[in-house]
């Protein structure tokens, strides 16, 4: 994970966020080693804040996405681990990129695989991030059109040559494209914030009943992608449905707390912000889950318990994390043990 601090990310000096992630970082590192990236002038107040078990090490980035700059990890069939160095461009570049310089969030991925001592698979030509893609382990991959076929990432590559890389890289045979993914997400609409595989041949849906919710027919079109394919194994999908909570939307007084971005305002008052508990984290023990305040939180911390009945489900509270524009899921990224 990486400290937050970037002023138009996260509220009135980041100090809510951080809070937040602490919960985050606690619940994960109680079984799993954490390893937390910081800038130099924030390390002392890290150092002080986190737990002793944790590992902090300085690291410039331009803000605090570790799933989406950091490497995705792979392993081979002799169980050796390898860091793939995708290109990032602050989710579009000069197109619909989300800042305008992302030099710092671009270097991560080999530097972290640099401290790891491990080997990289440098694919810094082609623009991905964590978020876009997500994998059940036993060869299928989850995206979505409306994110990897986006103007600002490879628009010189089809369709097909985009899927032929993931397939290289990621060691999958299948890849299954939604078309959406959750309604004002800022990244494309990443599908780690609207599916996710709970073991191989199932996954949760990010979903409401609610057809003038614009998420509907979002949701909709996915479940019938879903419901049509078969994953590497010939399997069919079993989609379990996940509710949304009402929808979040930010306040005047959030806001306030956010510094202008290249000039212009991160956030709008009233602006429905993309929640959603699909973006939740797979520890080693628990399963992290973000919850909103808004009781749906219980329905669906009980559903991904039935899903993951070996882990506990923890659910915590994330509208500081969600306010940057992802959630805990995005804000962590997994390293297999070699």
């Amino acid at each position: 994970m990486i400290w937050p601090e970037r002023a138009d990310s996260w509220q009135y000096g980041a100090y809510a966020a951080r809070k937040a992630f602490l919960r985050v970082i606690e619940t994960i590192s109680e079984s799993e080693s954490m390893t937390v990236l910081c800038s130099e002038g924030q390390y002392d107040n890290a150092r002080a804040q986190l737990p002793d078990r944790v590992r902090l090490v300085v690291m410039e980035t331009d803000d605090a996405w570790a799933r989406d700059v950091g490497p995705t990890f792979v392993i081979n069939g002799r169980g050796e681990r390898r860091g793939i160095d995708w290109g990032f461009n602050a989710w579009g570049g000069d197109v619909d990129g989300l800042y305008p310089s992302w030099e710092k969030d671009n270097r991560v991925a080999r530097k972290f695989c640099d401290l790891l001592n491990n080997d990289v698979y440098d694919k810094r030509n082609f623009i991905c991030e964590g978020g876009s893609i997500h994998s059940d382990g036993e060869g299928t991959a989850l995206v979505t059109e409306a994110c990897l076929l986006s103007e600002g990432r490879n628009p010189d590559l089809t369709k097909t040559q985009i899927e032929q890389v993931l397939c290289d890289y990621m060691g999958v045979s299948k890849v299954i494209w939604l078309p959406r993914g959750i309604y004002n997400d800022e990244t494309n609409e990443h599908v780690d914030n609207v599916c996710a595989f709970t073991a191989p041949g199932e996954v949760v849906l990010a979903w409401t009943d609610d057809e003038t919710d614009p998420q509907y027919a979002l949701s909709k079109a996915s479940l019938d992608a879903l419901e049509a394919a078969t994953d590497a194994k010939g399997r069919r999908i079993k989609v379990h449905k996940l509710p949304l909570p009402k929808p979040v939307t930010i306040t005047a007084e959030e806001c306030d707390g956010l510094d202008l971005c290249d000039g212009e305002p991160t956030r709008t008052p009233g602006e429905r912000l993309a929640a959603s508990y699909v973006n939740f984290y797979i520890a080693n023990e628990a399963v992290v889950m973000p919850a909103f305040g808004d009781p749906m939180d219980e329905k669906a911390q009980a559903i991904l318990q039935e899903l993951f009945p070996t882990r506990k489900v923890v659910a915590i509270a994330a509208r500081d994390i969600l306010i940057g524009g992802g959630n805990i899921h995005c804000v962590t990224q997994q390293i297999p043990k070699v």
